[in-house]
């Protein structure tokens, strides 16, 4: 069985969809900026990779060997600077726009026909927005949009194209914006509708169904996993 990428593979909902896959007997590269700060899981292999770069993503595609699916995701958040500033609205699309992107096309040129498999990581913000976050939401409705396309243009040749727009998920990225925002998990589980935010294992989990046999006629969707945050 060919490996499943990971971008984005060693920290946060990336390292839960490796570890998850690994178990489950899947061969897992996981690709990131920085090498990973713990031991990763038996079955995964680091490759360090930044997607912004477009060398990077070549180096990686070259080294990782065949690949049956991708899951992208790889990326950067934060709120807006108090006035626009370009500097970070091209790194917040340099990572999280470009970079899928970049990745989705190298992978769809080697995913096998009929099996192939992508699974973007979005944001809720992809299918909402709010106003102190313009590039990310930006960047999060451009990624739906990327992956709606690429569906319809792969589904001749039986590749499937999804994204997952998790909510609050409390990693390291969640818990850099609660400090920019003054507040922390109980207040973000307070503003959910279900009163929970999501487990990252969660996510993976719906990453992982998604590359199943039983997946293999769902395309195109983009799904909220974020306990009714984006209704």
């Amino acid at each position: 069985m060919s490996a499943v990428l990971v971008t984005g593979g060693t920290r946060g909902i990336g390292l839960a969809c490796a570890r998850l896959l690994a178990g489950q007997g899947r061969a897992v590269i996981a690709a990131a900026r920085r090498a990973p700060e713990e031991a990763l899981p038996d079955g995964v292999r680091f490759i360090p990779c930044d997607v912004a770069d477009p060398a990077s993503v070549r180096a990686l595609f070259h080294t990782a060997g065949p690949i049956g699916a991708a899951i992208l995701a790889a990326g950067v958040a934060g709120g807006d600077p108090p006035q626009p500033d370009e500097d970070h609205w091209r790194r917040i699309m340099a990572s999280n726009l470009d970079g899928a992107w970049r990745c989705a096309e190298a992978a769809a040129a080697v995913l096998p026909e009929g099996e192939g498999r992508i699974v973007f990581l979005a944001s809720v913000l992809g299918l909402r927005a709010v106003p102190d976050q313009v590039a990310y939401s930006a960047a999060k409705h451009g990624v739906v949009g990327l992956m709606k396309a690429l569906a319809l243009r792969l589904a001749p040749r039986g590749i499937t194209v999804n994204a997952l727009c998790p909510g609050w998920v409390e990693t390291d990225m969640a818990r850099a914006r609660w400090r920019e925002l003054g507040m922390d998990a109980v207040a973000a589980a307070a503003g959910t509708p279900t009163r929970r935010i999501t487990a990252a294992e969660e996510v993976a989990a719906m990453a992982a169904y998604l590359l199943s046999p039983a997946a293999r006629n769902v395309t195109g969707q983009a799904i909220g996993i974020d306990g009714g945050g984006g209704l």
